[in-house]
């Protein structure tokens, strides 16, 4: 803030208040001066941010934190506010502008909390990897359960059922289970849909624990996979081992991206993976840094990211292996452990 001279920043991102102050609520915003902190919330939240909020001052107001928080404003010798501009919308821009003070300037100030957050200390590297073996546990409970007839929705009920027995909060997002052609949507939710014999059959899962998440995919094939499946799937795999020797502390993002698609253009596969390499991991499933083109940020120790090519066929399925890679000095180690070679089915 010194260095951009900035009297105050407002931090609007439940995320980031959290990972600031520990308070999980979903109403708050966090104003932070160098001689004062801050957290705004509503009544509902008076007991939980006295016990989780940590190093701030609580302010207890009526209806949105945001606006109490303009509105407190005109009491404060401010100049230059920082916000983040990319977590709040028009009309909250609007509101701040016209419940501040004429001399408040205010000044987009993303990134800042989030390139905290890209590091992870000793104690969110230890919940990540509990989290990455619920996620793995899960999958690995619920793959004798995985043969024709089945509901796709009632597999992935299954694994956010073992997450949860296991401690888990949640699942980090709705489970994937995508069979047969759907396979092939890299984003498909689980539907009603059954498993059919002779199906590639993707699961996406992650485990949220103590705000953490964890991210895990998997493919399989319900019954004697044909030899170009096989093919595909070594790829994959080829690709998602040569986009793990990249990782690195000191390289950038991009070149990681890249080791992958070299594997699957070779094999002329490079037009079917249609999306990055990988992204961040944390109190968010998708944070910064992300692995694709163009990203240009320097990887370090002690990040987290996901390292997950795949190839999709429109009509026929689509291959991905995912797994959550801790950042070393000398490299990259896997956290999550589930098998990943090809899987058939009956």
């Amino acid at each position: 803030m010194a260095a951009k001279h900035i009297d105050a920043c407002l931090v609007s991102h439940l995320p980031n208040i959290l990972y600031l102050t520990g308070f999980s609520g979903s109403n708050a915003a966090l104003l932070i001066s160098p001689s004062d902190v801050t957290l705004f919330t509503d009544p509902r939240y008076t007991i939980q941010a006295n016990l989780e909020s940590q190093g701030c001052r609580i302010q207890i107001v009526q209806g949105s934190a945001l606006d109490a928080l303009s509105s407190s404003l005109p009491r404060r010798e401010l100049c230059r506010v920082g916000f983040e501009a990319s977590k709040i919308t028009v009309s909250q821009r609007d509101s701040l502008a016209k419940a501040s003070p004429k001399k408040v300037r205010w000044i987009a100030w993303d990134g800042q909390v989030e390139s905290l957050r890209m590091l992870k200390d000793a104690s969110e590297i230890a919940t990540m990897r509990e989290a990455a073996n619920i996620a793995c546990s899960a999958w690995r409970d619920t793959l004798p359960l995985v043969k024709p007839g089945v509901r796709e929705t009632d597999l992935a009920a299954e694994i956010e059922y073992r997450m949860r027995k296991m401690g888990a909060e949640g699942p980090s997002f709705d489970t994937i289970v995508a069979s047969g052609e759907r396979s092939a949507w890299p984003h498909a939710r689980a539907s009603c849909k059954l498993i059919g014999k002779n199906e590639l059959v993707v699961f996406d899962l992650g485990a949220i624990l103590r705000g953490y998440s964890s991210d895990l995919t998997r493919t399989v094939y319900v019954g004697k996979a044909p030899t170009e499946v096989k093919r595909w799937y070594k790829a994959v795999q080829e690709a998602q081992e040569a986009a793990r020797s990249a990782l690195h502390p000191g390289v950038n993002a991009e070149s990681v991206d890249s080791a992958a698609r070299s594997v699957l253009r070779r094999e002329g596969l490079a037009k079917k993976f249609i999306h990055s390499t990988g992204h961040g991991l944390g109190l968010e499933v998708h944070e910064s840094p992300r692995l694709g083109r163009g990203e240009k940020t320097i990887l370090r120790k002690d990040m987290i990211v996901t390292v997950e090519p795949g190839v999709y066929f429109e009509g026929q399925g689509g291959i991905r292996i995912e797994d959550d890679a801790l950042m070393t000095p000398s490299g990259a180690e896997f956290i999550t452990d589930a098998l990943r070679e090809l899987i058939e089915i009956g």
